[in-house]
């Protein structure tokens, strides 16, 4: 049986949603600490919401295109940080490196994802960017819904929203130690969206660019 997977990362870890992907049905929900082994799953398609393809000369193509299409959601798209900062002590030292690399400094927000986007690059190559692939879920919702979701995903309306989209009731959402409820969302939206790959429903943008290390840097949702 295909297994698919949407993958977000939180506080505890990494929440991976497991679903099979035609008729789409969610098969489990857990956190999990470390991506390495995921990965190493097999698992037929992976979603996830982490950068993966790191520029090196100029901001990506696929971060500006994300971000035109989000509209009113284009904040949460934020730039990809450069692959030099993998390797900065602190917030300063990222963005003096990325401003070197690619004429931008790092946000606080990018910042902060640094540690993600660091484990799961040491854990790619090319060749397994066929099936792990960088995912917005705010671009899965879009696709979902037809449109821009209007409103934030933390606020009580945006909840709802999202929730009415993935067809799910409140008491559907579980409980998980270290994730947030936002988070669990996302996962599920980003397990939709792997299945989408599956049967070629799902959009991609970005210019077929690859980085140093051979990452396509592309976003699909």
């Amino acid at each position: 049986m295909a297994t698919v997977a949407g993958v977000d990362g939180c506080r505890g870890g990494w929440v991976v949603v497991r679903a099979v992907p035609e008729p789409f049905g969610i098969l489990a929900i857990e956190v999990v600490p470390e991506i390495a082994p995921l990965i190493a799953e097999g698992l037929e398609l992976v979603a996830i919401d982490v950068p993966i393809g790191l520029p090196s000369r100029r901001p990506r193509a696929a971060d500006r295109e994300a971000r035109a299409r989000l509209g009113p959601r284009r904040a949460s798209v934020f730039p990809t940080p450069a692959r030099v900062v993998l390797d900065a002590t602190d917030h300063e030292d990222a963005s003096a490196r990325s401003r070197s690399a690619i004429g931008a400094g790092v946000s606080i927000q990018a910042w902060n994802l640094v540690p993600k986007i660091r484990e799961l690059d040491a854990s790619l190559d090319p060749r397994l960017q066929a099936r792990v692939r960088e995912t917005h879920p705010e671009l899965a919702f879009a696709r979902l819904a037809g449109a821009p979701m209007s409103d934030p995903k933390r606020t009580p309306a945006g909840r709802a929203a999202r929730r009415e989209v993935l067809g799910l009731g409140e008491a559907e959402i579980p409980r998980l130690r270290g994730a947030a409820s936002d988070d669990v969302l996302d996962a599920i939206v980003l397990a939709h969206a792997a299945a989408a790959m599956r049967d070629g429903s799902a959009i991609v943008v970005g210019d077929g660019e690859r980085d140093q290390r051979g990452l396509r840097m592309e976003i699909w949702g």
